[in-house]
C-alpha cells in the first residue's frame, strides 16, 4: 500500500488528469447516448465535460512539463558545446521559474476576483479555473528543482575540468 502511494504521489498530475478525462469521456458519450435514442439531454452535462476538460489540460501540461516530455527547440542548444549547453539550460530553467512564478501569481489574482457563475449549475468558475493556478504553481516548483539540477550539473562539469587539469 505504502508503494502504491509513493507512485501515486509521484504522479499524481497524471492519475488526477486520467479521473477527469475519464469524467469527460463517460459524460459526453452519455450525452450522446440521451441526445440521439432518448431524445433529451441533461442541462448539466456540457459544464461538466467542459471543466473536467479544463482540469485534464492543466494537469496534463504540469504533467508533461515534469516529465520533460513538451515540445522544445534543441537545434540551438545542439550548436553550443556541452559546457555552454549546461549554462544555456540553466538559464533557460531560471526564466521559466520566473514566468511560471508570474503566471501563477496572475492567474491566482484572476480566480481570487472572479465572481462569474456557470450558467446550469450555478457554481463558482473558481472550481474550475484553480486548475490554472494548480498548474503554474506545479510548473514553478518544478522550475526550481531542473534549476538547481542544471546549476549541479555545471559546477559538476567545472569541478570534473578542474579535477583533470590536475
Amino acid at each position: 500500500m505504502n508503494n502504491y502511494l509513493k507512485k501515486f504521489g509521484k504522479n499524481f498530475e497524471l492519475y488526477l488528469g486520467s479521473f477527469f478525462l475519464s469524467v469527460t469521456t463517460i459524460i459526453v458519450i452519455m450525452n450522446v447516448f440521451t441526445r440521439y435514442f432518448l431524445k433529451f439531454t441533461f442541462h448539466w452535462s456540457e459544464e461538466i465535460a467542459v471543466s473536467a476538460f479544463v482540469w485534464t489540460i492543466f494537469l496534463g501540461f504540469a504533467s508533461a512539463y515534469k516529465s520533460n516530455e513538451l515540445i522544445g527547440v534543441e537545434f540551438l542548444l545542439k550548436l553550443l558545446p556541452k559546457k555552454g549547453r549546461n549554462v544555456m539550460e540553466f538559464f533557460t530553467f531560471l526564466l521559466l521559474t520566473f514566468l511560471s512564478g508570474v503566471m501563477f501569481y496572475f492567474s491566482f489574482k484572476y480566480v481570487a476576483g472572479s465572481t462569474k457563475i456557470t450558467a446550469a449549475l450555478e457554481i463558482s468558475y473558481k472550481y474550475i479555473n484553480v486548475s490554472i493556478i494548480i498548474a503554474f504553481a506545479l510548473t514553478t516548483v518544478y522550475s526550481i528543482i531542473f534549476s538547481v539540477r542544471s546549476f549541479k550539473k555545471i559546477l559538476s562539469n567545472e569541478n570534473a575540468e578542474n579535477q583533470g587539469g590536475i
